[in-house]
């Protein structure tokens, strides 16, 4: 069987030489690598405009919400927001370059304090991934 152009799938109609490096069952190697790249770029191109849009959504979200500012400090976050549902243990403080850091849950929003100011403050993620770390270590 005589195959036209350069690309045969016949195994038998085209000597090895020809097919390119194969693999122990017979198959081109750079064919299945090839086709494999070109699937996963495909399935691959809409994910990140899906992960953008919810990403814009949750900080204008934020931008409209009454959070806690960069340099509040513990007890005026405490003072405008209440006690928090819950505060983890805190992380860090061995060493100038890992100062304590602290987290406050509230019920829509999270705090996070560098030793006892805050530095961000986010909302809950509504998939509920924002669990504690020390049961997750």
């Amino acid at each position: 069987m005589d195959c036209p152009g350069q690309f045969c799938y016949n195994s038998a109609a085209t000597p090895s030489a020809e097919r390119g490096p194969v693999n122990m069952y017979g198959i081109n190697k750079f064919g299945i690598s090839l086709s494999m790249v070109v699937l996963l770029a495909a399935a691959a191109a809409g994910a990140p405009a899906r992960a953008d849009n919810l990403l814009v959504n949750r900080v204008q979200q934020e931008q409209g919400m009454d959070l806690p500012t960069r340099g509040m400090s513990m007890d005026q976050v405490e003072k405008k927001y209440g006690a928090p549902q819950r505060k983890l243990t805190p992380r860090g403080g061995d060493s100038a370059q890992h100062p304590t850091i602290n987290r406050w849950d509230y019920s829509n929003f999270i705090v996070y304090f560098e030793k006892s100011h805050v530095i961000h403050a986010v909302l809950n993620t509504p998939a509920g991934n924002n669990t504690n770390p020390a049961a997750v270590n």
